[in-house]
């Protein structure tokens, strides 16, 4: 009974460590830019519209 114990909660601290790691890389160490950005402008001359 006892080794059923211990092994019960070996499997449940390792899914509790591979579920936090994954939210721990998932939410801390996205690299993703928020805001969108600007599209690069184009060379050549450009008229004022007046």
């Amino acid at each position: 009974m006892e080794f059923f114990l211990d092994l019960l909660k070996d499997v449940f601290r390792g899914a509790v460590r591979a579920i936090s790691t994954y939210v721990f890389h998932k939410f801390l160490f996205k690299n993703e830019k928020t805001t969108r950005r600007r599209s690069k402008q184009k060379g050549g001359s450009h008229k004022n519209k007046m």
